[in-house]
């Protein structure tokens, strides 16, 4: 912090102000000064020096502040050629005077930045009698608060404790704070007053309470939201969760019941404020965290096949450590489904006493009974997920105790086993939903229709690759083993065949038989034909274990196979460390069922994704998202660290995980001997070309010149990142939650190019018709089907233009009222209202509603400014309304297109002779068929919600401007009139899905 006292209420930023620091000012030629700024003692006028002004004219009166922005966002900064090297988080600008001109300013640090921000807002918002009442009182709600908390405590009544019970006592108000800092502030505390004494007074525990429980970057933020008071009311919260939070649907009452379950003071309870503590309280609560609380329950359809999922999978199950020396664990087996796996590995064995055993059979040491790994997994297989779960048997048994396994499988799982056989008239396996509660066992089966008790098959998966590599180097034959019928019948459909190539299995392959790769074929065939390897696994099913050359158990990196659709990646459990939390953060979604929905592109039986794609994904919309690393809490020193004692440098990095295109890592600054409360306030965005299959993941190190040593980490898939202000519970090395230890964060994502999520907030960079990106079709070299894609390229044009205009137009209202592109509509509403209006501090516009759609008019004359805001705002919703009437027109030219070439899709082979088409052109028109088909459906769904969105922004904005008092009846209020345009724009809404969209 820029002072040794924390920053823990408006007189500290004021104090602050008045003793002055250097700031960076910025001119519009983009010159940059350094200058000393003051706040005079009166606190009526901001001054600076050195100066060529008269000292009477480098000065700005408090009077004339019209508004504090904080980022870079006026044009001074976003003209200014070095704007690149000026930190977003440490830029603020004062606008002052009538022509709302700017006063662009840079500190050396976002605490400071934050500093001056927060006084300033406050003394614009407040009179000076006001301040002074503040500055001499020891009433607020909160020391009463304390107080009352003290007195409590005080059983004698002098107004004194022991140092012991006060310490105890703050403890049970704040659990993270640790003792030994609690004494240590009482000590400092008490050596100011030059006193040595085990007791503490009322003062000074309230004292050491607000210093070592104020977090400067809680404090920030409740003065923004709470419009620079100390404290958030019911329409204050409200506000906040429904523009910053994502909060749908949120009413008073909701807020007053969350005010009354946090707020400390009983004061603020009855009253309905919630301060500083509650505040903060409520922040770190369950209800605020990073995970969107729809994916604690299974949120995706599971009716669809099974080859459309990524399966949770463990390799080689039973192993607590490594390859060669671990033994076999029942542990192995309860760790993987505690933690919803859903297809594990039993290596079985002959075993003495006719029962066959499972072990590791490197050392074959520490065997389990094959019964009592099974008796586990009967109990525990449905406890964390119910939907299937696959077992991956490796036979190595004799016949005589392949016959014992089977018996003891179908008395342990009974009915649970899945036995029934696959229908030939059936193209794709069945789906998890029908699939709940069984047991499937994936293995070798004898041939069909050879009514064989016994017979021989190929060696299991992993031992048939080494077999495959010996036959190679020492030309042996590969290896075969004995099956019998009765273990044969147990297999299903998850029949294990051998890979040979694309083509063949196209041809050839059942679509219950699967494969099994290991690491490094599917490496190589990710790379050189990463599109046949995602159509593939469209249809069957890949599993994917590590090499056989991990001897330490080390894990492969899962990404790279979940970007070609392989379902089941087979990971090392035992294995903590950056790919495991990848994995174990992947499966965080959908309820945590162990079973996730690949992308719709990579499930559609015409559609074409390849994970090498360099840039945009066909059909699918870029987002941007945009992660602002505010502060720590409560680091642990890093296990085994020593060279430093007990000091730690904390910095946090930023991982995108997903197609290639999006993957990259960013960093934070270091923050030098702090473990407790590190600030960073860095903001970071990252573009993401395909949101489905991204996931980022936060690691925080602490810096050391000897090596860089890990403290927590949480990797969270993007579709579960919530919107807002979160704390991010971190975890250990080995995965385990840690407690009180989070990264406090602000998350916002928004488009790129139209369409979103739902509670994923707004719509940014502008994007000029020159530099726009228009996802262009492929020819064919059929001509008939090229004709067909060539009706198709004005409206797809057209339907990108529109959403593009949307978000040019958002973004120019949201520049011109100076607030960042993340910024909601509704605040921006908010933002827009407070300057159009007069002298008299009347709107100087009215609502005026036209074909249900919420345009502004002007009462009177306008300054040029609020011009230009009531143009760009009225040039907003006309976008929109051209969106809303012109949509469904552009959708059906798009899908009429689509439609008429997927008629000729069986025709494919056929047109292509006609054309002279054959071999690698033929694949290549096909190919490119795909792509245009894919691009076509993409592109009408994102249409399709970008129209949706469109309507539900002009709901949103038509109510702001009520809210606002920009009505013809002047309140808040919704008249008759306003309500009948609301139920327009819905019918407008329902209209539209019930019709041809």
């Amino acid at each position: 912090m820029p002072s040794e006292k924390k920053i823990s209420s408006a007189n500290d930023c004021i104090s602050f102000m008045q003793a002055g620091c250097e700031l960076k000012k910025i001119r519009p030629n983009s010159r940059i000064y350094n200058r000393f700024f003051t706040l005079d003692p009166d606190m009526q006028a901001l001054r600076w020096e050195p100066s060529k002004k008269d000292p009477d004219k480098a000065k700005l009166d408090i009077s004339a502040v019209k508004e504090i922005r904080l980022g870079k966002n006026t044009e001074t900064f976003r003209n200014n050629t070095l704007a690149d090297q000026i930190s977003e988080d440490c830029a603020f600008s004062i606008i002052h005077g009538g022509n709302y001109n700017s006063l662009d300013l840079v500190a050396n640090s976002a605490d400071v930045a934050n500093i001056w921000v927060s006084g300033l807002r406050y003394l614009v918002s407040r009179s000076k009698q006001c301040l002074d009442l503040i500055e001499g009182s020891q009433n607020t709600p909160r020391f009463v608060w304390l107080k009352s908390v003290f007195e409590a405590a005080d059983v004698d009544g002098n107004g004194i404790m022991l140092e012991d019970t006060a310490v105890e006592l703050i403890k049970q108000l704040n659990s993270a704070l640790k003792e030994s800092k609690i004494r240590l502030k009482f000590k400092e505390i008490q050596k100011s007053k030059e006193k040595l004494t085990t007791r503490v007074t009322k003062e000074e525990f309230c004292e050491a309470y607000t210093e070592l429980c104020t977090r400067p970057d809680v404090y920030f933020l409740l003065v923004q939201i709470s419009k620079n008071k100390e404290y958030l009311d019911a329409n204050d919260l409200m506000l906040f969760l429904e523009a910053e939070q994502g909060v749908t649907n949120i009413t008073e009452e909701m807020c007053l019941d969350i005010i009354r379950r946090y707020e400390f003071s009983e004061e603020g309870q009855l009253k309905g404020f919630l301060a500083i503590d509650g505040f903060t309280q409520y922040l770190l609560s369950p209800e605020c965290e990073i995970i969107d609380p729809t994916h604690k329950k299974v949120v995706q359809d599971m009716t669809q096949p099974l080859s459309h999922y990524y399966i949770n999978s463990s390799h080689n199950t039973y192993l607590i450590e490594d390859q060669v020396r671990g033994p076999a664990d029942i542990n192995g087996y309860v760790r993987a489904l505690k933690m919803n796996c859903r297809s594990i590995e039993l290596d079985v064995c002959d075993g003495p006493d006719k029962e066959p055993i499972i072990c590791n059979r490197n050392s074959m040491t520490s065997p389990l009974s094959f019964q009592c790994v099974i008796d586990v997994i009967n109990k525990l297989a449905f406890v964390s997920s119910e939907y299937p779960l696959i077992l991956c048997l490796e036979n190595h048994c004799s016949i005589q105790q392949q016959k014992v396994m089977v018996k003891q499988m179908k008395k342990t799982f009974g009915t649970k086993l899945y036995t029934d056989a696959p229908f030939p008239s059936e193209t794709y396996l069945p789906s998890p939903e029908k699939l709940k509660m069984k047991i499937i066992v994936k293995g070798k089966k004898l041939p069909s229709g050879e009514d064989l008790l016994e017979g021989e098959v190929s060696d299991e998966d992993e031992e048939a690759e080494v077999s495959r590599r010996m036959s190679e180097v020492c030309e042996v034959l590969p290896k075969r083993s004995w099956l019998c019928k009765e273990l044969s019948d147990l297999v299903s459909i998850c029949k294990s065949v051998q890979f040979t190539d694309f083509e063949s299995s196209m041809k050839n392959q059942n679509y219950w038989e699967m494969c099994s790769f290991s690491e490094a074929e599917a490496s190589r065939i990710a790379n050189e034909c990463p599109e046949d390897f995602v159509n593939y696994n469209k249809k069957f099913l890949s599993r994917i274990y590590p090499s056989s050359m991990r001897i330490d158990s080390s894990n492969l990196n899962p990404q790279d196979f979940w970007n070609c659709g392989c379902q089941i990646v087979a990971m090392n459990y035992q294995t903590p460390g950056p790919m495991m939390d990848l994995h174990t953060g992947w499966f965080l979604q959908n309820g945590g069922c162990g079973y996730v929905l690949r992308p719709s592109v990579m499930r559609e039986e015409i559609s074409y994704f390849s994970a090498n794609t360099k840039g945009i994904v066909p059909g699918v919309s870029p987002q941007v998202l945009h992660v602002k690393i505010i502060s720590g809490q409560n680091f642990p020193k890093p296990k085994g660290a020593c060279a430093k004692g007990d000091v730690i440098d904390p910095y946090v990095c930023l991982e995108i995980h997903g197609i290639p295109a999006d993957c990259t890592e960013q960093r934070t600054k270091t923050v030098q001997q702090n473990s407790d409360n590190p600030i960073f306030d860095e903001s970071f965005e990252f573009e993401i070309n395909l949101p489905e299959l991204a996931m980022m993941r936060f690691v925080v190190l602490d810096d050391d010149y000897i090596g860089d040593e890990f403290i927590g980490q949480c990797a969270i898939p993007l579709e579960c990142l919530q919107p807002g202000y979160r704390h991010i519970p971190l975890r250990s090395f080995v995965g385990d939650v840690m407690e009180h230890v989070t990264l406090f964060v602000h998350i916002a994502i928004t488009n790129r190019s139209g369409g979103g999520k739902t509670q994923k907030r707004g719509l940014t960079a502008r994007i000029g018709m020159k530099t726009r990106d228009y996802t262009m079709l492929r020819n064919t070299g059929l001509k008939i089907l090229d004709d067909i894609f060539k009706l198709a390229v004005h409206p797809l044009r057209e339907a990108t233009d529109m959403r593009e205009n949307i978000q040019n137009a958002i973004l120019s209202v949201k520049e011109l009222c100076g607030l960042p592109p993340i910024t909601s509509l509704k605040q921006c509403i908010l933002s827009m209202s407070a300057r159009l209006v007069n002298s008299d501090n009347v709107p100087s516009v009215v609502l005026c509603m036209k074909d249900s759609f919420p345009f502004l008019e002007s009462l009177g004359s306008l300054t040029d400014i609020q011009k230009k805001v009531l143009a760009a705002y009225n040039q907003m919703i006309q976008e929109n309304k051209t969106l809303i009437e012109t949509a469904v027109t552009v959708h059906d030219k798009i899908v009429e297109c689509q439609k008429s070439a997927m008629h000729l899709h069986e025709e494919l082979h056929n047109l292509g002779t006609k054309e002279g088409l054959k071999g690698r052109k033929l694949s290549k028109a096909i190919e490119s068929f795909a792509w245009n088909i894919t691009v076509l459906k993409g592109q009408g769904d994102l249409l399709k919600n970008a129209m949706n969105e469109a309507i539900e922004n002009m709901k949103q904005v038509h109510l702001a401007c009520l809210s606002c008092g920009l009505s013809k009846t002047g309140g808040g209020s919704v008249d008759a009139k306003s309500k009948r345009s609301l139920e327009a724009i819905e019918e407008k809404e329902t209209g539209d899905e019930n019709g041809r969209l």
